[in-house]
């Protein structure tokens, strides 16, 4: 069922998936969203639960050996096109998530506290992704970039992954490329700028 509702509510929208369409594409009648799930929000709950959970899982696995590269810029690109890669394995999740974050689905579903902490989450590994990336230039100029670049890097990503939706034959890894390129640009504006006081 959870797996017939990532792939359906991606595809549709929250609003526009019903138990009808659920039961028929996953074999299970409807009376089981309830038993399990209790509603369909609930539903819709646990589906973003676990798509959360398995996505942070294999990003850790993914970045498990480090990057590669000596300069921010090749330490991010390994980063970014990691979370790249995670993200072409699992598309429904984030489908999701971003239809959830543009509409007034979220607070119908009642799953807010959900697409909230999915937010920051994706944000607070946004900058450990930078701070590690800038991390030669000293933990305090590191965080400092990664602080102030943290929200530009997701709305870049986001960005990307919504463009992709449109055009996919362009690929989600150049686009990483290109986005690491910018935020080491301005990292590296922003760490010359602490330097000199």
């Amino acid at each position: 069922m959870l797996d017939a509702a990532s792939r359906i509510m991606a595809e549709r929208g929250y609003a526009a998936t019903s138990l009808s369409v659920l039961s028929r594409e996953s074999g299970l009648p409807k009376s089981a969203v309830y038993h399990h799930f209790h509603s369909k929000a609930g539903l819709l709950s646990a589906v973003m639960a676990r798509g959360a959970y398995e996505f942070f899982a294999a990003m850790r696995a993914a970045q498990a050996d480090g990057p590669d590269g000596t300069t921010p810029r090749e330490r991010l690109t390994w980063f970014l096109r990691r979370t790249g890669e995670v993200f072409m394995a699992r598309p429904d999740f984030l489908r999701l998530h971003l239809l959830l974050v543009i509409s007034a689905e979220a607070a119908e579903a009642e799953v807010d506290a959900i697409i909230e902490q999915v937010r920051r989450d994706g944000r607070a590994h946004m900058n450990a992704m930078i701070a590690a990336s800038f991390a030669p230039a000293g933990e305090e100029i590191a965080q400092a970039v990664a602080d102030e670049l943290d929200y530009f890097g997701i709305a870049g990503f986001d960005g990307a992954f919504v463009a992709l939706q449109a055009e996919p034959g362009r690929g989600l890894a150049d686009q990483m490329t290109l986005l690491a390129e910018a935020i080491t640009a301005l990292g590296e504006a922003r760490a010359a700028k602490l330097r000199a006081g």
